[in-house]
């Protein structure tokens, strides 16, 4: 046994202290790394997409852009709002904010159609993006007004305080889904393993693993900007994936020590668990890189975010599955060594760890009856077992034709934060302000009047259309090249009518004004133009994305199994399952009837980000299932065993591992469901979906199924050699062909 893997175990098996510490510094190198170099936040210009981006491009190169700004509303406590009370703490509050340097401008204040508020509009300078960072001076002179006028009621909102509210709902979020997480994962290792040490060692390399790739991170966020979901993945995909790959390692090396009975030192079993599952998690650590690699394609910054924390944590999450586990193991299995040899000196029997495979009557995962009964649909009836259960995944598909996806506004957040609440209220009270459309113009400095007069066109259009309403506002920059005309529209963001005058805007209006100008660019900008261009354009990244995603998958495959059969087996498979998660997302949240039961406000649509990020990952992560279980059927195949039996034994053998590795997959996910954001929700939901659906269906009854039907056809073009090794592999008597290239 050579392979890369091997050596690598082999290598921390001699030396395991070096190991450990070795990746302590590793971890603390990469941490000290990223503290170093800090974070790169994306900044506004890199969300730029579509026709949107285009007109927020031209409106910053003529200085224009719209800028971030925070809302007072002032109002009696009780009775009718007072005019010198109110103009007083007007007077107050403008010479307060105007003091700050973040301020750019103070407005004059506006009265609602009632009387009974006063909005105070307070203009940011500088990034929209770091805007949030400096709304704690604003609302500290909010506070100050506020004291000095006890008699009125003060209350602040904005994008700023709104993004800033869910920033911290965000992190109390996180820090609950910890707590339900990281105690569920403990109990459900230490029901695998028995044993408290052994549960903690997954849980312990994959927090070590996680610490690693944040700080690795931070540093490759100046290559890739990060978008703030960063942390949150590799958070999601590090527990999983770094407990996963510890836990295929470590439940091979439990086997492998059970079935020789101590005749094998702690470093060869290390060696050949490395052989077997260690390929078995750079293949599929491998697969899930790749795979995600391919939401580069997608050319957005908050995907490539995604994609960077995903990468970066499978990769460390791999280097401790090769390196620091198995130095852990054989200092705990020299441990366990000691301890049987003086039990053995007492002359008390010594204990067999669980986790063993030696015959079928063991407690050990070839022998498990519930696995046997599990299987026993797809061992007597295979064609009738697959066809039930492909007709109740494509059952599951159906609602996918009522699927719509929208980009979440703002109005999707939740209103346990202050900021919302009082959004909701300004809405209410100021129609007028709540939807702004843009209008961007960039042309010769020459043809400025004509610009001029076409925007006076286009004002007298909206004028006479009831979905706009409020004065225009119109700027021009200093050369005259690039004018602005805000347009306002008294209906929430995600509306049908907000959404109907961006329409008329760009398809009647503006074509039939400024359009006529020759050599003209234009276009419209704003929140309700950002969340009609962000999904038009992951669509239409789409079938990129998706087209090299399954050929990925394909060639991983083909790699891992030189199967073609199976390659195109796996990607089917992917596709049903992936397809099926996504069919009872709709199906859930694009409904009221689960919005208690799950804690949400049903906005009738998906995220744009969720059908993408669904088919990456889970594409990836179905790797590991689909490695390990097949890897199993085919040592079983290279040491002579029949395809069928192979089938069946390889499952069964896989099949405590594969559900366990499931369980501590969906925890995770599962825990995102707790939180607020509706779109980190449907993610949660989704993933947890699929990996059952993927552990429970696809491994279980379909894959058996169907290679149970295609027999030895299942390693078509390659035929393995009953009872001889491939190339590269190495056989000893009683035990199953180790495959170790």
């Amino acid at each position: 046994m050579n392979s890369l893997t091997v050596r690598i175990a082999r290598s921390s098996a001699r030396h395991p202290w070096r190991a450990l510490v070795g990746w302590l510094v590793f971890v603390a190198l990469c941490l000290a790394a990223g503290s170093a170099v800090g974070m790169n936040s994306a900044r506004t210009a890199d969300y730029r997409v579509g026709e949107a981006g285009r007109a927020e491009a031209m409106a910053a190169e003529g200085q224009l852009e719209r800028r971030s700004a925070e809302q007072v509303l002032i109002s009696a406590r009780s009775g009718t709002l007072g005019t010198e009370a109110a103009r007083a703490a007007v007077r107050d509050l403008t010479v307060r904010m105007e003091r700050l340097p973040e301020v750019a401008e103070v407005a004059a204040p506006v009265r609602s159609t009632d009387g009974r508020i006063l909005m105070v509009e307070v203009a940011l300078r500088g990034e929209e993006r770091d805007a949030k960072d400096k709304v704690d001076a604003l609302t500290a002179q909010t506070k100050a007004v506020q004291r000095a006028h006890p008699e009125l009621l003060l209350q602040e909102t904005g994008s700023p305080s709104i993004s800033k509210g869910v920033d911290e709902q965000r992190g109390a979020d996180l820090a609950l889904s910890e707590k339900i997480t990281l105690p569920v994962t403990l109990l459900t290792l230490l029901v695998v393993f028995g044993s408290l040490t052994m549960a903690a060692v997954p849980l312990l390399l994959a927090l070590s693993s996680i610490a690693a790739a944040v700080g690795l991170s931070m540093v490759a966020s100046h290559v890739s900007p990060d978008t703030g979901v960063g942390t949150n993945v590799i958070l999601m995909i590090g527990l999983a994936v770094g407990v996963d790959y510890t836990l295929f390692h470590l439940k091979r090396e439990r086997e492998e020590r059970a079935r020789s009975g101590g005749r094998l030192s702690s470093q060869a079993l290390v060696e050949l668990a490395a052989a077997t599952s260690g390929r078995a998690v750079m293949v599929s650590g491998f697969a899930v890189v790749a795979s995600t690699a391919t939401l580069y394609l997608a050319s957005d910054v908050i995907f490539s975010s995604l994609a960077t924390g995903t990468v970066v944590v499978v990769l460390v999450a791999m280097a401790s599955s090769l390196t620091a586990l198995p130095a852990l193991l054989t200092v705990l299995g020299k441990r366990a060594e000691r301890r049987a040899a003086r039990r053995a000196e007492r002359g008390r029997p010594v204990r067999r760890p669980r986790g063993g495979s030696g015959g079928r009557g063991e407690r050990g995962e070839s022998g498990g009856r519930a696995w046997t009964a599990l299987l026993r649909p797809a061992a007597r009836h295979p064609l009738a077992t697959l066809g039930v259960s492909v007709l109740a995944l494509l059952a599951l598909v159906v609602p996918l034709a009522g699927l719509h996806i929208t980009e979440m506004s703002r109005d999707t957040h939740s209103r346990e934060i202050p900021a919302m609440r009082v959004y909701d209220r300004l809405n209410e009270a100021f129609p007028q302000h709540r939807v702004t459309h843009q209008v961007v113009v960039r042309a010769d400095a020459g043809r400025a009047a004509e610009v001029a007069g076409a925007l006076d066109a286009l004002t007298r259009l909206t004028d006479a259309d009831p979905l706009f309403s409020g004065t225009p506002r119109l700027r021009t920059s200093a050369d005259h090249r690039v004018s602005t005309l805000e347009l306002r529209v008294p209906y929430l963001g995600d509306s049908d009518q907000a959404y109907d005058s961006l329409d008329h805007l760009r398809h009647d209006y503006l074509p039939a004004t400024v359009g006529r100008i020759a050599g003209a660019e234009y276009g419209v900008s704003g929140d309700v133009a950002r969340y009609t261009d962000y999904p038009a354009h992951q669509n239409g990244k789409l079938p990129l994305v998706l087209g090299t995603l399954l050929l990925v998958t394909f060639l991983m495959t083909l790699y891992a199994f030189r199967s073609v059969v199976l390659g195109l087996i796996g990607v089917m498979l992917n596709l049903l399952s992936a397809a099926a998660a996504l069919g009872l997302l709709v199906l859930v949240f694009q409904h009221t009837w689960a919005e208690g039961l799950l804690d949400f406000r049903s906005t009738g649509s998906i995220g744009s980000r969720v059908p993408l990020f669904l088919f990456v990952i889970l594409f990836g992560l179905s790797m590991d299932y689909q490695v390990f279980v097949v890897s199993r059927i085919r040592e079983a195949v290279l040491a002579g065993t029949p395809t069928r039996q192979a089938v069946l034994d390889g499952v069964r053998r896989s099949a405590s591992v594969v559900t366990s590795a499931a369980v501590v997959m969906t925890t995770v996910f599962v825990s995102f469901v707790f939180l607020h954001i509706i779109e980190m929700k449907q993610i949660g939901f989704v993933l947890a979906a699929a990996v059952l659906l993927d552990a429970f269906v696809v491994r279980i009854l379909i894959l058996p199924s169907a290679m149970l039907l295609l027999g030895e056809r299942s390693w078509w073009p390659a035929r393995p050699d009953r009872g001889t090794a491939e190339p590269g592999a190495q056989v000893t008597p009683g035990r199953p062909v180790v495959d170790v290239r």
